[in-house]
């Protein structure tokens, strides 16, 4: 599954393929979706170079081709909708069944994988279920969950490392302190210590190497709070 932006991108790619036979350029592109910086592009194409939707080809300028749609494509072709949607995923997220009275608790939840979540300068916001991992319950607190890889080093002084998988309780906002998955700029998601400032957000890192971000209120979503992280030797 595709972010609204990473979606707009690919549409905007196919049509013009379609019209001319020549891929837009990144200047184009950067107008089209009405975003500030080159980079921004740059990332969206990344993004779905890995997901297998385009492809650049070397040693050629501009030289991209579209190997496959998402089978949404046709209804979003129809009508364009700019923005994202802040919700990290859609559908059934793990939750702890109920259990009825004489009935044992499960042993285990099957909790989403939903991506990598980047704890360093922000990435892509994820939206693409990879896979499931079981999660006891005593792990899970009421609601719904999902898990991320992390990657980068910026939450090191907070025993969170590169390549471990952070469990998230979904929800909309936080308390001062709380470490959380942060959509910011309605495109980008990183995790990061949450501060609030008089009317300003601040996303902290737990990393000296790292500086504090300060965003106004209109520019960062709470998509959950971290929970639990698990880890493997």
């Amino acid at each position: 599954m595709l972010t609204s932006k990473q979606k707009e991108l690919l549409m905007f790619i196919h049509e013009r393929l379609k019209e001319s036979g020549v891929p837009p350029s990144f200047d184009e592109m950067k107008e089209a979706l009405d975003l500030k910086s080159k980079s921004g592009i740059h990332r969206l194409i990344t993004a779905l170079e890995e997901r297998g939707f385009v492809r650049r080809l070397p040693h050629r300028a501009r030289a991209m081709e579209i190997i496959r749609l998402p089978e949404s494509m046709p209804q979003a072709l129809a009508g364009r909708s700019r923005g994202f949607s802040p919700s990290v995923i859609e559908g059934s997220l793990g939750r702890v069944p109920q259990t009825a009275e004489g009935e044992s608790a499960p042993q285990s939840v099957a909790v989403p994988v939903m991506g990598r979540i980047a704890a360093g300068v922000p990435i892509e916001a994820i939206q693409t279920r990879l896979a499931t991992i079981e999660v006891p319950p005593d792990l899970l607190s009421k609601g719904e969950h999902y898990a991320l890889e992390v990657k980068g080093d910026s939450m090191i002084d907070a025993g969170i490392l590169e390549g471990d998988t952070i469990i998230v309780r979904k929800c909309e906002d936080a308390s001062n302190g709380d470490i959380v998955v942060a959509l910011v700029d309605e495109e980008e998601a990183t995790l990061k210590r949450l501060r609030r400032r008089g009317d300003s957000i601040a996303l902290e890192a737990a990393n000296p190497a790292y500086e504090t971000r300060i965003f106004g209120p209109d520019r960062v979503r709470v998509q959950g709070r971290l929970i639990g992280l698990l880890r493997r030797y």
